[in-house]
Order: C-alpha cells, then structure tokens, then sequence
C-alpha cells in the first residue's frame, strides 16, 4: 500500500469536461501542484453522497485558502456516471475522475473486491499529494467512514 512519502504511480484516468472526454494521467493532474484526492467505493451510494462528497463540496473554498490547488474525487466508475453524480451533487469546485478498471486503485495498493455489489472498487481515503508526492493519507477501515472525511483533511492541512 502507498505511503506519506511516496510518488504517485503514472496512471491514466477518465474525465468528462464541457462534453469532452479528456484522459489526464497522474502527470497532467498532480505535478507542480498541492492536490487533495479522495476516492469512494461508487458514485450514488449511499455513504458518498451523502456525506463524503458533500463534505468536500462544503469545504472547497476552504481547502483553497490552505493553499490546495485542486480537490478531486474519484471511482472506480465510468466518466459518465462521475459526471453525472458531480452534477447532481454540485460539485462544480471538484473534479470528479474515473479510475475505470481500478488501475490506479490496484497500483497504490487500494483497491477491493466487493464480488456481488460491483466487483473491483476502491477503498475509502483521502490523500493530499504535492507535486505527486503523498504528504497526508488517510485510510478507512472496512465498511467505516471516520477518517477520510473533509473535516479531517482541513485539520491535518
């Protein structure tokens, strides 16, 4: 599993912008920049909509002033679902980003299995990254929401 200290693993991601799909890598999003990335096992479940990803939408502007450059949320979920659930959630200040296959969950060594509800997902965590190097981690404990929550991440920033 990924560590404060480490690198980012290169990866490519999904993102459906102004009706566009754009496929940024790690590279396009993290480099040169202070980022706060939390992950979620589904978009439109019930945890995640109704307090993880509101809970960042709340403190974006806050976030900011501590200096973060960009706040995303990701799934292992399709552009089109992440699109969808941002707008229904307006999330207009988060990039909402899709780790289609879970590669990138898989290479930081924070995927799941979930076989009935959905099969490969991430885990719930939040991290904030600066210039691609992991500074803050958070890790939920299975079926747990306790840590990865945006209060947490604006304390520890």
């Amino acid at each position: 599993m990924i560590s404060v200290g480490d690198a980012l693993p290169e990866a490519t991601f999904s993102l459906l912008s102004g009706g566009d799909m754009q496929n940024p890598s790690t590279s396009d999003l993290f480099a040169g920049k202070k980022v706060v990335l939390f992950s979620v096992p589904g978009a439109f479940t019930p945890t995640c909509s109704q307090a993880h990803l509101p809970g960042y939408v709340a403190l974006a502007d806050k976030l900011k002033e501590k200096g973060v450059d960009s706040i995303i949320c990701m799934s292992v979920n399709d552009a089109f679902v992440m699109n969808a659930w941002g707008e229904a959630s307006n999330a207009e200040h988060i990039t909402m980003l899709a780790d289609g296959n879970g590669a990138f969950a898989k290479a930081i060594g924070l995927d799941m299995d979930t076989q009935g509800f959905g099969g490969i997902r991430s885990q719930r965590f939040s991290l904030m990254a600066e210039d691609g190097v992991v500074k803050i981690l958070n890790v939920e404990a299975g079926g747990k929401f306790e840590v990865s929550d945006a209060e947490t991440m604006l304390a520890a920033l």
